[in-house]
């Protein structure tokens, strides 16, 4: 026969729900499902995918998708394509599949979601829209919703604080979360299972690079709350996480930082270590639950080499390997599907 729960559980207590037949964790908060796959048993290991980007004047926006095993060492292969030419497009995963929001293409702002499975590559379907047309928002996810906060509206001309989320294992237009603490251009979030955390980019009105950080409950909507500051004021960061250290690198000016938080607490970002470049404008980025990787970047001029830190420790990032193209990107749309936020 059954009993019922004695009181509160504590954190980290695991129980069996007879009602879906799945093993269940408590977080402090609520019982989360223990997820029973792995990237290794769905794709060989953990896939980092970097889709689209401004590859100059001559071609524009493109479409292509490259794949690294962040797990490993070594250069880029193809994986896919995208359902157009596209830049300043955000990107977030799940164990199986990646997804794509928002960009600028050849012929101005979208508002359309791409998504493609991890296991196959090729070519990526439509998933739905977003709420609002713009370029350059941020985008993150645990295992079941996906969010894409602030951005850049052309029409009319505007940042916004917009957050949209989407239901990963369905298809369909994404819906209102709530708004972002300032209207914001660039914003770089990173995910636990159950926090949001969120660099805040540019400002508007002021247009000035920004060091706040907000923060979002992913499993309920309403507004983002103040979290702390980052160490330095950029745009357009690349994160990377584990299950409970965010961490942030570079940005939109020509900066080697990287810092980090713990996500489960609220407080300011704390150093590092260093990029082993300078080039780092709009850089993309995708971690394992260990190891966080940074790709390409650069403007004017552009480079095409990888490199990783272990999320663990501090220090700074060594090289991992180059990108498919001779020509490097820059806003390029970027995830893996075994980050720390799919638990």
């Amino acid at each position: 026969m059954e009993y019922p729960s004695l009181g509160t559980p504590s954190s980290g207590s695991i129980r069996f729900n007879t009602d879906s037949h799945k093993m269940e964790i408590y977080n402090g908060e609520k019982w989360w499902e223990i997820d029973a796959t792995s990237p290794t048993e769905q794709t060989g290991g953990t896939r980092g995918l970097f889709g689209g980007g401004w590859a100059g004047p001559s071609t524009g926006s493109t479409d292509t998708i490259d794949m690294i095993n962040v797990e490993s060492t070594g250069n880029a292969v193809d994986f896919g394509d995208l359902t157009g030419a596209r830049r300043e497009n955000a990107a977030l995963g799940s164990r199986t599949r990646a997804y794509w929001g928002a960009a600028e293409t050849n012929v101005g702002a979208a508002v359309t979601i791409d998504t493609i499975t991890f296991g196959s590559g090729g070519a990526s379907s439509d998933f739905g829209d977003l709420t609002q047309l713009r370029q350059t928002p941020g985008g993150g996810a645990n295992s079941t919703r996906g969010i894409f906060a602030g951005g850049y509206a052309p029409s009319p001309t505007q940042w916004v604080n917009t957050i949209d989320y989407i239901t990963l294992a369905a298809t369909g237009n994404a819906n209102n979360f709530g708004d972002l603490s300032v209207r914001t251009n660039g914003v770089a979030p990173l995910c636990s299972s159950t926090r949001s955390v969120m660099t805040l980019g540019a400002d508007q009105p002021s247009t000035s690079a920004y060091n706040g950080i907000d923060y979002v409950t992913i499993a309920t909507l309403g507004n983002a709350a103040d979290f702390g500051d980052a160490t330095i004021a950029e745009k357009v960061r690349s994160p990377v996480n584990s299950a409970t250290r965010g961490v942030w690198a570079a940005g939109h000016g020509s900066t080697n930082t990287i810092d980090y938080v713990t996500i489960a607490t609220l407080g300011n970002a704390k150093d590092f270590g260093d990029l082993d470049r300078t080039t780092s404008y709009s850089m993309f980025s995708a971690s394992s639950c260990t190891r966080g990787t940074f790709a390409a970047g650069g403007f004017p001029s552009h480079v095409n080499n990888i490199s990783y830190i272990q999320m663990a420790t501090l220090g700074n990032a060594i090289d991992f390997g180059d990108i498919t193209r001779t020509v490097s990107l820059t806003s390029i749309g970027n995830c893996s599907n075994g980050h720390g936020g799919l638990g």
